[in-house]
């Protein structure tokens, strides 16, 4: 009972649910913050690499299977200033 009491309370607290949450989101800024600001980032991405050759290639093949079901990474994050070219003079009918 205490537990439905305390969802109750926490639910009018935060009127916006889901993605929109902002209460949540602040928590995860500063969690963040703070994690950034220990300086454990390295040592994090040590733990989290794979250990043998078999878990990288589980890993790698999770990557790949992910990657199958995905639209496709946002362009904007590949996009590069491209190199200014100056339109043709020729003929649009032209061949060559």
């Amino acid at each position: 009972m205490a537990k439905a009491k305390a969802k109750a309370k926490q639910a009018k607290k935060s009127r916006v649910q889901g993605e929109g949450d902002y209460e949540a989101t602040r928590r995860y800024r500063r969690r963040t913050e703070t994690f950034l600001a220990k300086g454990r980032v390295r040592k994090a991405a040590a733990r989290a690499a794979p250990r043998t050759r078999r878990e990288a290639e589980d890993m790698a093949a999770a990557e790949a299977a992910g990657r199958k079901r995905a639209k496709g990474e946002d362009p904007a994050l590949r996009r590069r200033a491209a190199p200014r070219v100056e339109p043709s003079t020729r003929a649009k009918t032209s061949r060559r």
